[in-house]
């Protein structure tokens, strides 16, 4: 399993990609924070207003938030946010918290689509009928939270619906995140600059619950566990 320090040097290392490439404007940099009980985190400064997220505002209210507080590992130029943030505890990775928060106001670029299509950064921005909504990663091991379908261990929540939660078959890697979101919202700039986006093969392990499978779920790499011989 990736370890704390591992993990944030991954971050590291995909932020200082995005700023080369030219598809991060702003960033912080993470760091890890030992607390008690064992608790390491891996988090980012201004991260405590991540919050927000989570209550009954409006998508833009939070997003102002978030924004005005610098509350993000990434600013993308199209004003898109990025959060990670991962939690373990003495046996291992106990929570994750990924987001993606893409501007809700996109006018400027759709307003003028001939100055921002020749930009590989904008390219997919640009259409007048793409409607901007959060995405969570969300991973929480811990007893008193799981629950098998209603609240699996590693879900997806798309938009602000409360009960949106997805199966995912294993907790995300910072790789796996980011190389989600270059691939399925900024697909030509990945296709562009993917040769250069670090790779680390390094992956948690399956975590999805049986009952889990037989329902509409997403599939990430895990890592495979090595089988006992067998004579």
């Amino acid at each position: 399993m990736l370890s704390p320090q591992e993990v944030c040097t991954h971050i590291k290392q995909l932020i200082g990609y995005l700023v080369e490439v030219g598809l991060s404007s702003d960033q912080n940099y993470p760091f890890v924070r030992k607390g008690n009980n064992n608790i390491v985190e891996v988090t980012f400064p201004q991260s405590e207003y991540l919050s927000i997220a989570l209550k009954n505002y409006s998508y833009a209210e939070i997003y102002e938030n978030l924004a005005s507080e610098r509350a993000y590992i990434t600013k993308l130029p199209d004003g898109a946010l990025v959060t990670m943030r991962y939690l373990y505890n003495a046996k291992g990775l106990e929570r994750h918290s990924l987001g993606f928060y893409p501007s809700p106001n996109l006018e400027e670029f759709q307003n003028s689509p001939d100055i921002y299509l020749e930009d590989i950064v904008y390219a997919d921005v640009i259409a007048r009928n793409i409607v901007p909504f959060p995405i969570r990663f969300d991973f929480d091991c811990r007893e008193d939270v799981f629950v098998p379908v209603d609240h699996p261990k590693s879900h997806l929540t798309l938009g602000q619906y409360q009960n949106c939660r997805i199966p995912i078959a294993a907790p995300l890697t910072p790789y796996c995140f980011i190389s989600f979101l270059l691939r399925n919202f900024y697909n030509t700039a990945f296709k562009k600059y993917s040769e250069q986006l670090p790779f680390f093969s390094e992956e948690f392990e399956n975590s999805i619950h049986p009952e889990e499978l037989k329902i509409a779920h997403f599939q990430v790499p895990v890592k495979r566990l090595s089988s006992p011989n067998t004579k």
